[in-house]
């Protein structure tokens, strides 16, 4: 009996693991829209002369070379193409400008430091910002339309491709607050754009879905103040509210809490709308604040809110002077959560990664 037990038990974890398996790979491409957490080359294909284009030590980890993705190596988008069994995304400017890519295993559209609204949207609201592209949400909808066509032709041959397509929405909506806290907007001014923030990215995913798409992966944005950019330039009457746990800036996540609180609620009319569709909420605030609440549990050793490459100084941080090939870096970057004072490090990419693969980090779950 003691045997047959033990039997029972391994068949059991074996299917568990087909299941899973069997589940994640009926995916045969994905689409990914969002910005520099999701970036894979974009950015550095459309920002000719721009300072900000990320150079060695990016990617150092994995890739052993900068390919565009602001982090030491693979992100959050490759871990999961990695477990569903595809190539890392190419980004669609690659794919246009090259047209022996196989687009049909999916294409990645975001752009490092693209927001969920226009420019127009703050200049006309005397909201200034720091915005480093104009690829804003909607011009890459623009281009995924533009590739439609060449992904399936009749209308009968795109709803049986996109059957089996992964969308993810997102990560997006974040930059539209950070560029405007960097340049001194108040909670004040950005808590009343919240709503269209989010209905930038609630229209973004119906679009996508009378467009075709069945399952799609839709984002909250990270605990902004748990950045080393936020801790270490914001104003002292908010550097003072710090959280004793985690040493995060409490009134920043707050603000990033009623963000994702505001998405969810917005995702619930819009699976009443389309009940054809899965539609899955991926708690990056969750997934990353465990990361900051119990750093040793994941082996991260380092500072919990130091950059791993950066400028020098107590958290290796200077705003006007990002991670570059001058850069102070860390020995390891797999013992740092963040990586360059704005962006996660592979290792921290990777955690949150298995989060939404196997954890409870989506609602409903990626994996059932």
């Amino acid at each position: 009996m003691k045997y047959t037990a033990i039997i029972l038990i391994l068949l059991q974890c074996c299917l568990a693991l087909k299941t899973s398996s069997t589940i994640l790979h009926k995916y045969e491409s994905i689409f990914n829209f969002g910005d520099s957490l999701s970036d894979t080359g974009n950015f550095i294909r459309s920002a000719a002369g721009l300072p900000v284009v990320p150079e060695f030590p990016y990617g150092k980890t994995f890739f052993g070379h900068p390919t565009g993705r602001f982090s030491d190596g693979r992100l959050i988008i490759d871990f999961i193409a990695e477990a569903v069994g595809l190539p890392y995304l190419k980004p669609y400017l690659e794919v246009v400008n090259n047209g022996s890519i196989d687009a049909r295993r999916g294409v990645n559209f975001a752009v490092a430091g693209a927001t969920a609204l226009d420019p127009t949207f703050f200049a006309a609201r005397n909201i200034s910002t720091l915005t480093m592209t104009n690829n804003s949400l909607s011009v890459q909808l623009d281009w995924f339309k533009k590739l439609k066509s060449s992904l399936c032709t009749t209308q009968q041959d795109c709803e049986t491709y996109f059957k089996k397509s992964l969308f993810l929405v997102g990560e997006i909506g974040g930059n539209d607050y950070n560029f405007a806290f960097a340049k001194g907007a108040n909670f004040e001014q950005l808590r009343p754009i919240v709503p269209i923030v989010v209905g930038a990215i609630t229209n973004a995913t119906r679009m996508l879905i009378e467009e075709g798409a069945v399952e799609l992966v839709v984002p909250g944005i990270l605990p902004m103040g748990c950045l080393t950019s936020y801790i270490t330039t914001a104003p002292h009457f908010d550097k003072d509210d710090v959280n004793a746990t985690t040493g995060c800036l409490s009134r920043y996540n707050a603000f990033a809490k009623y963000h994702n609180d505001y998405l969810q609620r917005e995702l619930q009319v819009l699976r009443q709308k389309y009940s054809h569709a899965r539609i899955i909420y991926a708690d990056y605030y969750g997934d990353s604040m465990r990361l900051f609440e119990s750093p040793k549990q994941y082996n991260f050793s380092g500072l919990t809110h130091g950059a791993c490459c950066g400028a020098g100084g107590p958290l290796n941080f200077n705003v006007s002077k990002m991670c570059g090939s001058s850069s102070s870096v860390c020995k390891d970057p797999s013992a740092s959560i963040i990586w360059d004072g704005v962006h996660l490090t592979e290792a921290a990419y990777r955690h949150m990664a298995n989060g939404l693969l196997d954890g409870p980090f989506t609602s409903p779950r990626l994996v059932t």
